[in-house]
């Protein structure tokens, strides 16, 4: 009975998320889903990722979180559009479900904008498992968390476009085997572009701002090509 009620809630967001889908396309929006656990530096990596691509990408972000509006409080410094979402209204869920992105997604203006970032609850389990009508999906992963979490969460890792490595400006300082996680990436998802940054410094941002306009670049095409 509990597989059977799980399936149906999941086969539900799928077609909500399909919904979101069709709606990005049509306002010729790029959702980018980004995720990772507490801590790991998701919020300081979208500051100074927006912050590369303003104002050449025109950006908004919608948060997730269980209690507060610290992280929005945040970004909203950057100048871009921000909503929040506080999951403690709907019972404290550790994920962001596609119907809850289709009404956050209302109080934007999907036609001023080209990048629609969502941060997600900070977990690496449920996230992964909900689609929001998203294009790709980002995980980071800070060093402080070791080298095995790709192993022991491997569907975030598997269901994820591109990966980024966080605080490896606390390297020095830490007994941490780079070469390990990145196998332990790897091995999880072949093939999967890995970019090695710190929020701190703004050290190895230049490669994963070029994954994410070439992204951004590519939908709006395609979506020209297709009269979309």
């Amino acid at each position: 009975m509990e597989i059977k009620v799980v399936r149906k809630v999941l086969d539900v967001n799928n077609t909500m998320a399909q919904q979101n889908r069709r709606m990005f396309a049509e306002k010729k929006v790029f959702v980018l889903n980004m995720m990772s656990s507490p801590g790991s530096g998701k919020t300081a990596t979208l500051e100074k990722t927006i912050s590369y691509i303003m104002p050449e990408i025109k950006s908004a972000i919608i948060v997730g979180d269980i209690c507060t509006t610290n992280d929005a409080d945040r970004l909203a410094v950057t100048g871009v559009p921000v909503v929040q979402i506080n999951t403690d209204e709907f019972g404290g869920d550790c994920h962001l479900a596609a119907h809850v992105i289709e009404k956050a997604a209302g109080n934007l203006d999907l036609d001023a904008i080209d990048l629609l970032i969502v941060e997600n609850v900070g977990n690496l389990v449920c996230p992964a498992e909900f689609d929001i009508g998203e294009d790709a999906r980002a995980v980071v992963l800070s060093v402080t968390e070791g080298e095995d979490k790709p192993v022991k969460y491997p569907l975030m890792f598997r269901v994820c476009d591109a990966a980024l490595i966080n605080k490896i400006d606390l390297l020095p300082y830490l007994d941490y085997d780079r070469k390990e996680v990145v196998k332990n990436i790897l091995q999880i998802h072949p093939g999967m572009p890995i970019f090695e940054i710190s929020a701190k410094t703004k050290e190895g941002f230049g490669p994963w701002i070029n994954w994410l306009k070439s992204g951004v670049s590519r939908k709006i095409a395609d979506l020209k090509r297709s009269n979309v």
